[in-house]
């Protein structure tokens, strides 16, 4: 206490110099502040488990198509081009997990109709050694308008 206090007379007069700064003082560095928006986490693509046809394993074979109908906003505004999607062949020959590779459109739902479309998509499934196996292939589905 004595010690503390004696300290605190001797700065207090002049006599012991209290901290010093050497240079320019250190800006504070604050954490990012929290944000609201969730960080989206991209699931694995293929999904575990799916192939893709090559080495022993056969690519699927399409036995009903559907074809895409138009959104009417879309043929509004003109929208025209091409969907690219990846869809997994399940072993039934039904289309599971889709992604959109390249979009074409999402404010008139061309992306979303596409996506609908191909998984009313019928297939014999991939095989590889005799047995069915999930396998994901490559879709480019065009839209068009005529004239």
């Amino acid at each position: 206490m004595l010690g503390s206090l004696l300290i605190g007379m001797l700065l207090a007069q002049g006599q012991l110099a209290g901290p010093q700064l050497v240079g320019p003082p250190t800006p504070l560095r604050l954490p990012p502040p929290p944000t609201t928006e969730k960080a989206t986490v991209q699931p694995q693509w293929p999904p575990e488990g799916v192939s893709r046809p090559g080495n022993g394993v056969s690519m699927p074979k399409l036995v009903r198509e559907v074809k895409p109908t138009y959104r009417a906003d879309a043929m509004r505004a003109k929208i025209q081009g091409r969907v690219a999607l990846d869809a997994v062949v399940q072993i039934d020959g039904t289309i599971g997990d889709v992604r959109v590779t390249r979009s074409l459109d999402t404010k008139y739902g061309m992306d979303d109709e596409a996506v609908e479309t191909v998984k009313k998509w019928k297939f014999t499934p991939g095989m590889k050694d005799g047995v069915a196996v999930p396998v994901v292939i490559e879709i480019e589905m065009v839209f068009t308008l005529k004239d």
